[in-house]
């Protein structure tokens, strides 16, 4: 019987394509979808579960976009509806960076840190244990094209999160992925990736996945 991850995230988890005008809506193909890549990877050891919402945020209110994109507040009924979960990729903090939210990448990181103790809290894993965590730092942003000011001073920000992320991993003893080694956001909007991009990460989780829990 395959076991199942549950990788947790925004639009880049979301599949949402680089965009050159606000409204765009544009979604790559599954099969170039980090998750769907990652699921094809690890079959059929591993049965992936795609959870990426646009706007995802570790636990704020987004008081532009909706409080619905809390991270935090939506996490039980996701855990709930997909459980038993083995294990679940964490991957957020990238909409954290926005000037309306006011934080850095200290305060991002253990917003990401309450997320695991949070997930460690349910009881969504195997006969009603927790689920494991496997925890991604996004790669930096760039401040670029039509995203360029809202999220304006959040490259800064973000050059220092996956060294922060680093620290929440070992304080929590999660396998750490920090994806700014592995892949680079498009420069058309800063923020998200090409296809390329998405096959990398895949490529560099399906190896911290099968080294961490076989």
């Amino acid at each position: 019987m395959s076991r199942v991850a549950l990788c947790y995230g925004d639009s880049n988890t979301h599949g949402t394509m680089p965009v050159a005008s606000l409204g765009e809506m544009r979604r790559h193909p599954p099969a170039d979808r980090w998750p769907n890549r990652l699921a094809a990877l690890l079959a059929p050891d591993w049965e992936v579960l795609a959870e990426g919402h646009p706007g995802r945020t570790t636990l704020h209110d987004d008081p532009v976009e909706g409080a619905h994109r809390n991270g935090l507040t939506i996490l039980p009924a996701i855990l709930e509806s997909h459980r038993p979960i083995d294990l679940v990729i964490l991957k957020l903090g990238t909409n954290d960076l926005k000037p309306r939210f006011a934080v850095g990448a200290q305060d991002i990181a253990l917003s990401v840190e309450r997320l695991i103790r949070a997930i460690r809290a349910t009881p969504a894993g195997p006969d009603g244990a927790a689920p494991a965590v496997l925890l991604i730092a996004p790669p930096p942003i760039t401040e670029s094209g039509v995203l360029a000011a809202i999220f304006a001073g959040g490259a800064a920000v973000s050059r220092d999160l996956g060294a922060r992320l680093a620290e929440v991993a070992a304080r929590q003893s999660v396998p750490f992925v920090d994806a700014g080694r592995h892949v680079a956001v498009s420069p058309l909007d800063g923020i998200h990736y090409d296809a390329a991009a998405h096959h990398a990460l895949a490529d560099a989780v399906a190896a911290a996945v099968r080294a961490a829990f076989g």
